[in-house]
């Protein structure tokens, strides 16, 4: 794994995702969907406490079993900046990241990919410093425009930002709202977007994301109480 930099401002913050943008791989199909490991990460916050904890849940993408599970504590140590979101986020990711007993194959982040203003969002971060292959799902479009995708579960449509493709609006179910698949790091679009739908059986979000935000919640009123 690539050392963390920490930046000690927004203009540093900006300088290290630009640098390390770079080394973002769109050329890798990822893995198959339906096959192998599937790992969620998602982060829950006590503000007032300074304190994030971050939740890994790994689950056999074939049958939805958990096959690991992981959290870890930190502290905030970076202000809330649209767009930077990472660097208060990371760390503790990591952390979960690197204490599971098991290779996470495919990590799913509930935030952005390439659909970032600087085309390096936390799944884009995390992928360039872990090396594996990851995917953003978010629940809003950001910045970026789309038409409706049809009302069928599987219907897509670009996100936009101008004419460049930077995600995808994707119905994972009849009549619910899109989700919005981005590619962070050694995985292609469409490849994204099928484990997405994949994972989205029975919700909106995907499995991975559902587990993960749940854990860390539970973990972070068992840190703060």
């Amino acid at each position: 794994m690539t050392n963390l930099a920490m930046p000690a401002d927004e203009a540093e913050a900006r300088a290290v995702q630009d640098a390390l943008r770079a080394r973002v791989v769109l050329d890798e199909p990822g893995p198959p969907p339906g096959t192998g490991k599937v790992t969620g990460v998602d982060v829950a916050y006590d503000d007032e406490r300074d304190v994030v904890v971050a939740a890994a849940v790994v689950l056999d993408e074939a049958t939805f079993d958990v096959v690991a599970e992981t959290t870890a504590t930190g502290r905030i140590t970076f202000p809330y900046v649209p767009g930077l979101l990472a660097f208060r986020e990371i760390p503790t990711v990591l952390a979960a990241l690197e204490s599971l007993p098991v290779d996470p194959g495919l990590v799913i982040c509930d935030g952005y990919g390439r659909a970032h203003p600087r085309r390096f969002g936390l799944a884009s971060h995390l992928g360039v410093l872990t090396g594996l292959p990851v995917i953003g799902v978010a629940k809003n479009p950001f910045t970026f425009t789309y038409e409706q995708p049809g009302p069928h579960r599987g219907d897509q449509s670009p996100l936009l930002d101008g004419e460049e493709e930077v995600g995808r609006a994707l119905r994972t179910q009849d009549g619910v709202k899109p989700v919005f698949v981005s590619v962070g790091h050694r995985t292609s679009l469409d490849n994204a977007c099928a484990h997405t739908l994949l994972l989205a059986r029975d919700f909106r979000q995907p499995e991975t994301t559902r587990r993960a935000d749940a854990l860390c919640r539970q973990a972070l009123r068992e840190a703060t109480t």
